[in-house]
């Protein structure tokens, strides 16, 4: 029998025309596609070209038959989990149909886990492109991510009574598992350290009343930033060091490399520095650490000028690299790991450069890669 791994990719859930409040970013009612569909980029002094299509087409993934066949074939490459990128802005979500629409009423859906990873991050004009390198430069945000306690009481009842009761709801020892984006955001939002910790115990509580053993919470870790723990009327700042065991989380993962490696180089220089940041993280923390991938880093799809920081040679050869060392990594942290987890970035970030959808470039070779590695290569065990 194979040793079962649970493959967590992000989905950026921007690929459709259903959520109204995204027309201020792509007018033309396709979600982030059109930017997708738009862009044939070449810098030839900096050899650089652009130019991804993918595969499938450019498919709405707020339909539910399109779930399906996006669910199957994630599955049957070892891909079990998605990791849906979800906001709250306006006192509302924001971006929730290929969730709630797409992937919740798929048929098949009991074949794919899933969580939900609060992206509780600003939000600026960056994803509107005739606007993005001013608006970039210049910060001028739409939405806060921040929220406060009653706004926070919202999100909670929604999540649990929402997402929390489904049958595939993603959990490690029986309990759902929510992953937090932006710990200064929500820290600030809630008034300072102490009122984000009894925000996290009230969540605590009615998960456990709501029938559960407990709460996962899973920090997208950022490494060594300072995170602003005072609140809106101050500013007080607390190394990720002591704000982790303050609030008391309890793990962590990655989003995506970028956050904490510098992305202007080849991918096997860019992975060699993710497994000593692995390695420190082990060594330094004392909460469980789920290894991450990032299939690469170019966001120059989203821009009108040259963007350097762009990941090169991340071929599926090479990321098939880093899904054996996180693969290793899972295997040898057996005692300390609660879940055979491994997080990916992402199944569909293209303005980004990296998904594992099929696209004209590489076709199936980052999903034959995670096969290789998860399904045809995983250990045996003893039954």
């Amino acid at each position: 029998m194979k040793k079962k791994y649970d493959i967590a990719a992000y989905i950026w859930p921007a690929y459709t025309g259903k959520e109204m409040r995204t027309r201020i970013f792509w007018p033309d009612g396709i979600g982030e596609w059109q930017t997708v569909r738009d862009s044939v980029i070449d810098y030839p002094e900096h050899n650089y070209h652009w130019d991804r299509k993918p595969l499938w087409g450019y498919q709405d993934e707020a339909d539910p038959k399109v779930m399906e066949f996006q669910i199957e074939e994630a599955t049957r490459h070892g891909v079990n989990v998605f990791i849906y990128d979800w906001y709250w802005y306006d006192g509302r979500p924001f971006l929730s149909p290929c969730l709630d629409e797409g992937f919740l009423k798929a048929e098949n859906r009991h074949k794919m886990q899933f969580y939900i990873m609060w992206a509780n991050h600003d939000v600026n004009y960056g994803w509107n492109k005739p606007l993005a390198d001013t608006i970039w430069e210049n910060n001028c945000n739409i939405w806060g991510g921040a929220v406060d306690r009653k706004q926070f009481e919202k999100i909670v009842d929604l999540v649990i009574k929402k997402y929390f009761s489904e049958p595939n709801y993603y959990k490690i020892d029986g309990k759902p598992v929510f992953m937090l984006y932006d710990v200064t955001n929500f820290v600030v939002g809630l008034g300072g350290i102490d009122g984000a910790v009894d925000a996290l115990n009230y969540f605590r509580q009615k998960t456990v009343e709501a029938g559960f053993p407990g709460l996962e919470v899973q920090l997208a870790f950022w490494s060594e930033r300072m995170a602003n723990v005072s609140g809106f009327d101050g500013y007080r700042v607390m190394p990720m060091k002591e704000v982790i065991p303050a609030l008391g989380l309890d793990s962590m993962t990655n989003y995506q490399f970028c956050h904490y490696i510098h992305m202007k180089n080849d991918y096997p220089e860019i992975l060699a520095a993710a497994l000593r940041e692995w390695n420190r993280i082990d060594q330094e923390y004392n909460i469980p650490y789920y290894p991450h991938v990032s299939v690469g880093w170019d966001n120059n799809p989203r821009f009108n000028k040259f963007m350097p920081m762009v990941c090169r040679k991340n071929t599926p050869e090479e990321v098939e690299k880093a899904f054996r060392a996180a693969r290793e990594y899972v295997d040898t942290h057996s005692d300390t790991l609660k879940a055979p987890l491994i997080t990916v970035n992402s199944w569909n970030e293209w303005t980004e450069t990296s998904y594992l959808e099929p696209d004209n470039v590489f076709g199936y070779g980052y999903l034959e890669a995670v096969k290789k590695v998860f399904v045809d290569e995983a250990p045996d065990i003893e039954e």
